[in-house]
C-alpha cells in the first residue's frame, strides 16, 4: 500500500470515528430526555427476572448448608470451603463476562450467562459427594457472577440521569426478592422434598434464556459506540414512540454533549488512568466492605443458629428468611433515598448504622437471645443491603460506556472474591475465638466502608453519563 492510500485510510478512520462520536452523543442526549415509560417498565421486568434467578441461585447454598453440614460432617472451615468455591467461581465470571459484554453486546451476553447458571444448578441437584458438589457450585458460580454487572450496565444504559439511581435500585430490590423467594421455597422444599429439590428449581432460567433476545433489545449506547447507530436508533425511536404525544411535545430540546475520549474499546488498565483510579478503588473499596459484611451475615446465619444457639432446622431456617425479608426492606428503602441524599450521604450512613447493631451484639454475645440476634443481625443486614444495591448504581455510573461494563466487572469481581475470603475468616473465627468475634468482625467492616465513602466518594445524582464520564475524560487528557 503506497503513502497515499495509507493517508486516505487513516482519514477515512478518522472521519468513521468521528461519526460514530457524533451518533453515541445524539444517541445518549435522545435518552436522557425521556421520561419513564411502559417501555422501560418493560425491560425493567425483564432484566428484573433475569436478575432475580440470579438471586435465587446464589443463595440457595445458604439455606441447603445446614443440611449438608450434617449429612457430610462438614467442620466449620470445609464449609466456608463449600461456599468459598462458588464465590470463586462468581469472581472469575465477573471479570470475564464484564469484558465479553464490551465486545459482543449486553443482551447477548445475559443470555448466554443463563444458560450457565441453569445448567450449573441442574448438575448440582446430583452430586454425589462434598468434591463433586464444590466444582459444579465453582462453574455455575461462573455464570452467576457475570450476571449482576451486565444487567446493572444494561439498565443504567437505558435510563436517564434524572431516575437512574431509582431505576437501578428497583432492579437490585428483585435480587431481594429473590432472596426471599429462596428462603420460601427453602422452607417448604427442604422439609419436604430434600435439599436437591433447591437446585432442581434453580435450573428453571433455562426457559428464559430462549425468549430474552424477543423480550428485550441490545443496548442503544453500546450499538452506537459500535457503529452500529442504524440499530440503536430504532431502539431509541421505539422508546419515543411510547411517549404520550403530549408529553413528547413538551420534552426539552436535544443537547448532545461531545466526549473528549475516543469511544473505541480499552484495556482493563484504562481504570486505573488519571480521572478513574480513584473512582475505582473507591468502588472497591465500596464493594469489598459491604460485601464482607452481607454475604457473610446471609449465608452464614441460618448455620450460626443451628451451631451456635442450638435452634431445631425450621427455625433456623425461619429466622434466616427474617433477614431475607429485611434486605428486601433495605432495597426499597433505598429507591426512595438514592435519589434525594445522594449517593455519598446514602452509603456513609447505611455503612455506619449497619455497624451498630453489631457493636452491640459483639459485646453481649451468647448472653443475647436467637431472636433478637435475629432482629439485630436483619436490622445491620437491611442498612448494608442498600449499600450492597447501591453499588450496581454507582460503579456503571462513574465510567464512560466503552470501560462501563468492564468497570462494573470489577466491582462486581470484588464483590465476589470478597464472599471467598469473608465466609473462611468466619469460619476460622469460629474455629479459634467466638461469635462474639464474628460480629466485631462485621462492626469493623462496616465502619471502614463509612470512612471510605465519606472520604472519597464522588456525587454523581442528576449528572449524565456522558457528564461523569467526560469529568474523567478531560483530567486522562490533561494528564
Amino acid at each position: 500500500m503506497d503513502l497515499s492510500s495509507t493517508v486516505k485510510q487513516v482519514d477515512a478512520n478518522t472521519v468513521a470515528r468521528s461519526r460514530d462520536r457524533h451518533a453515541a452523543a445524539l444517541i445518549s442526549a435522545r435518552i436522557e430526555r425521556l421520561p419513564f415509560t411502559r417501555w422501560h417498565a418493560r425491560v425493567l421486568s425483564v432484566a428484573g427476572f433475569v436478575h432475580m434467578t440470579d438471586a435465587f441461585d446464589a443463595l440457595t447454598i445458604a439455606y441447603v448448608l445446614p443440611v449438608l453440614i450434617g449429612l457430610w460432617h462438614l467442620s466449620p472451615g470445609e464449609a466456608a470451603l463449600l461456599v468459598s468455591g462458588g464465590y470463586v467461581g462468581q469472581t472469575i465470571g465477573a471479570l470475564v463476562f464484564s469484558a465479553a459484554a464490551e465486545r459482543f453486546g449486553r443482551l447477548r451476553v445475559l443470555r448466554w450467562l443463563l444458560v450457565i447458571l441453569a445448567l450449573g444448578s441442574l448438575a448440582s441437584a446430583y452430586a454425589p459427594s462434598y468434591a463433586v458438589f464444590i466444582a459444579l457450585r465453582f462453574l455455575q458460580g461462573i455464570g452467576l457472577g457475570g450476571e449482576s454487572p451486565v444487567s446493572a450496565t444494561y439498565m443504567n444504559e437505558l435510563c436517564p440521569a434524572k431516575i437512574r439511581g431509582r431505576v437501578i435500585f428497583i432492579l437490585q430490590s428483585t435480587f431481594a426478592v429473590g432472596n426471599l423467594i429462596a428462603a420460601l421455597a427453602a422452607l417448604w422444599l427442604i422439609p419436604a422434598y430434600g435439599w436437591q429439590a433447591m437446585f432442581v428449581v434453580g435450573a428453571l432460567p433455562i426457559v428464559l434464556a430462549a425468549i430474552l433476545p424477543r423480550a428485550a433489545p441490545e443496548s442503544p449506547r453500546w450499538l452506537a459506540i459500535n457503529g452500529r447507530a442504524e440499530e440503536a436508533d430504532r431502539i431509541v425511536a421505539t422508546m419515543e414512540q411510547a411517549v404520550p404525544r403530549d408529553r413528547y411535545a413538551a420534552l426539552p430540546a436535544l443537547r448532545a454533549a461531545g466526549t473528549q475520549a475516543d469511544p473505541a474499546k480499552a484495556p482493563f488498565r484504562a481504570l486505573f488512568k488519571r480521572g478513574f483510579a480513584t473512582r475505582t478503588l473507591t468502588v472497591w473499596l465500596m464493594a469489598c466492605c459491604g460485601s464482607l459484611t452481607t454475604y457473610g451475615i446471609l449465608v452464614w446465619l441460618p448455620s450460626l443458629y443451628r451451631t451456635v444457639y442450638h435452634l431445631p432446622l425450621q427455625v433456623a431456617l425461619r429466622y434466616g428468611m427474617v433477614s431475607m425479608i429485611a434486605t428486601l426492606i433495605g432495597t426499597l428503602a433505598g429507591i426512595f433515598v438514592i435519589d434525594w441524599l445522594g449517593r455519598k450521604k446514602t452509603f456513609a450512613l447505611a455503612f455506619l448504622g449497619a455497624a451498630l447493631p453489631m457493636l452491640y451484639l459483639a459485646f453481649s454475645g451468647t448472653r443475647v437471645p436467637a431472636a433478637q440476634v435475629s432482629m439485630l443481625a436483619s436490622l445491620s443486614v437491611a442498612l448494608i443491603a442498600i449499600v450492597q444495591c447501591g453499588i450496581y448504581v454507582y460503579a456503571p455510573e462513574v465510567y464512560p460506556t466503552r470501560i462501563r461494563a468492564r468497570g462494573a466487572g470489577a466491582a462486581s469481581a470484588v464483590t465476589r472474591a470478597s464472599s471467598v475470603i469473608g465466609p473462611m475468616i468466619i469460619g476460622a473465627l469460629l474455629t479459634y475465638l467466638n461469635v462474639e468475634a464474628v460480629f466485631g468482625y462485621f462492626a469493623f467492616v462496616s465502619l471502614a466502608g463509612a470512612m471510605v465513602m465519606a472520604a472519597f466518594a464522588m456525587e454523581t445524582r442528576g449528572r449524565t453519563l456522558d457528564e461523569i464520564a467526560g469529568e474523567g475524560d478531560a483530567m486522562n487528557v490533561d494528564g
